[in-house]
């Protein structure tokens, strides 16, 4: 069932292109990744982005 659940996500990022160029930033993978997650909500009007991403940086 979870895997339906993510393939159906997958599918909706991909109709909505979000891979053809490809994600260039966190943002981008952020969205992705949401997307895959709410699954077929993305059908029923939900519209998951992440617009800012901030990642750590390392420890010195």
């Amino acid at each position: 069932m979870l895997l339906i659940w993510l393939a159906i996500g997958l599918i909706a990022a991909g109709q909505r292109h979000y891979f053809d160029s490809g994600p260039l930033n966190c943002a981008g993978w952020g969205t992705v990744a949401v997307t895959a997650l709410a699954g077929p909500l993305n059908y029923a009007g939900l519209n998951p982005t992440v617009t800012d991403c901030v990642l750590p940086q390392p420890s010195q």
